[in-house]
């Protein structure tokens, strides 16, 4: 059974051991995904809410609105995502001279888990018709990293600073066209 605050603690003691032993945990946390429902409740609304976090150490509970799209980003610093509901597509990138180029996708469903490296760039999709929720656990303080971070425009793939406003409004505004376009 999933027990956040077992989870927490598991992570902080796993993050001396890298990237590999969070994976472990957070897979072994999606495999039972109505226990993972069931602690972090149903989703509301689409959006990023904090379950822990320190500048090593950041969990999220994310809820990607239906049809979501999220801008190319990096994080600069490691992270590791479990769904335990719905799906979640990434579009991983690489820098070109001047903008950045598809370079390969990955899609998640429930249960699954990715491991994302410091430098990766990628988009995701929440490519379905209800509310897809992630765990998703980074390597440092998401909200505000050691190093600056970048997000690409979704229509140029010209890089700007990370804007993290941008990127919460980007759930509100997702969820807000789905509910506009309901019949």
């Amino acid at each position: 059974m999933f027990n956040k605050d077992y989870f927490v603690q598991d992570c902080i003691q796993a993050l001396a051991q890298g990237q590999g032993a969070i994976r472990d945990l957070v897979a072994e946390a999606v495999s039972d995904s109505a226990a993972v429902m069931s602690a972090l409740g149903e989703p509301q609304h689409a959006g990023l809410t904090p379950i822990y976090r320190s500048r090593d150490l950041t969990i999220l509970n994310l809820v990607w609105a239906p049809y979501m799209i999220l801008m190319p980003h990096n994080h600069q610093m490691f992270s590791v995502v479990g769904i335990y509901s719905g799906r979640e597509d990434n579009i991983l990138w690489r820098r070109t001279d001047y903008a950045i180029d598809a370079a390969t996708a990955r899609s998640l469903g429930v249960g699954e888990v990715a491991a994302l490296d410091h430098d990766v760039i990628h988009s995701v999709v929440n490519p379905i018709g209800k509310m897809t929720c992630a765990i998703h656990v980074y390597g440092g303080d998401f909200f505000e990293p050691g190093e600056p971070r970048s997000q690409w425009d979704h229509e140029t793939l010209v890089e700007h600073p990370w804007d993290v406003d941008r990127v919460k409004s980007a759930f509100a505004e997702a969820e807000a066209r789905f509910n506009g376009a309901r019949p």
